[in-house]
């Protein structure tokens, strides 16, 4: 290839361009992806941390979203206790979920229940506010909740639930 004096390769050119646009690529992918997928954890910081604690988790032993929900709430600062039932309406219907409010699992935190792939801010302000419910829910298994392949299509609404009553406790 000839070189005309002042002008560098087309080739060369195009080389760099890729080289670039590569290099730009994967320190996009770095800081979009950071060392968790992309997600900041929200494991409890100060107040929260101090109250971080057990929760019960009642799930199918070949049910894997409900697995990938316990890890997600151990990675959150949780110790899980995972109980496998084959059949565990009996716990659900013994806290008084409501049919309209179930999902594949269901998980006992202090006093309270929390049925579903709940994010755990929902669960930290549980326990932060301690109101005078039941438990909360996110019923059936929303795409992108936490444990859920997918993308989140729209906000998840958590409700409360007191004495079979459902109302809206937080839109995340």
């Amino acid at each position: 290839m000839a070189f005309i004096q002042g002008l560098v390769p087309l080739a060369a050119v195009r080389h760099a361009l890729l080289l670039g646009s590569l290099a730009a690529l994967v320190i996009l992918f770095a800081v979009a992806c950071g060392e968790e997928g992309g997600k900041e954890s929200t494991a409890p910081t100060g107040e929260q941390a101090a109250v971080a604690q057990t929760i019960t988790v009642y799930s199918s032993p070949t049910c894997e979203c409900c697995g990938e929900y316990e890890r997600y709430l151990e990675a959150e600062g949780f110790e899980v206790e995972s109980i496998k039932m084959e059949e565990f309406t009996k716990v659900t219907d013994s806290l008084g979920v409501p049919l309209a409010m179930r999902s594949c699992h269901i998980a006992i935190i202090d006093e309270y229940f929390v049925e579903g792939h709940v994010p755990v801010e929902a669960i930290w302000k549980l326990l932060e506010e301690q109101p005078a419910i039941d438990g909360i829910a996110l019923p059936g298994m929303p795409s992108g909740s936490p444990g859920m392949a997918g993308i989140k299509a729209q906000p998840l609404i958590i409700y409360g639930v007191v004495e079979g009553r459902i109302d809206e406790f937080v839109t995340l």
